[in-house]
């Protein structure tokens, strides 16, 4: 069964907050280990900028092999 745009996005959407929580704490952990010291705000903006470039790619990925599968159905099924 083919996936929506809608669910793709919510999909896209759920992944990309779990990866921004990961990687938030992980950036906590990780930074001071390299010297990198800066405030919580600019860690949240930051991981922000990535979460919306990380969505449109996943969205985008997604969506591209949605389509791909479909076609390859709808050839194995004769119908393309």
């Amino acid at each position: 069964m083919q996936q929506t745009r809608f669910e793709s996005m919510i999909e896209s959407a759920m992944n990309v907050a779990i990866g921004y929580f990961v990687a938030f704490a992980s950036q906590l952990v990780i930074f001071p280990w390299f010297g990198i010291d800066i405030p919580i705000s600019s860690n949240l903006a930051i991981g922000a900028w990535f979460t919306a470039i990380s969505l449109a790619r996943s969205y985008i990925i997604r969506r591209w092999f949605n389509a791909r599968l479909h076609k390859a159905a709808q050839q194995l099924a004769g119908t393309a």
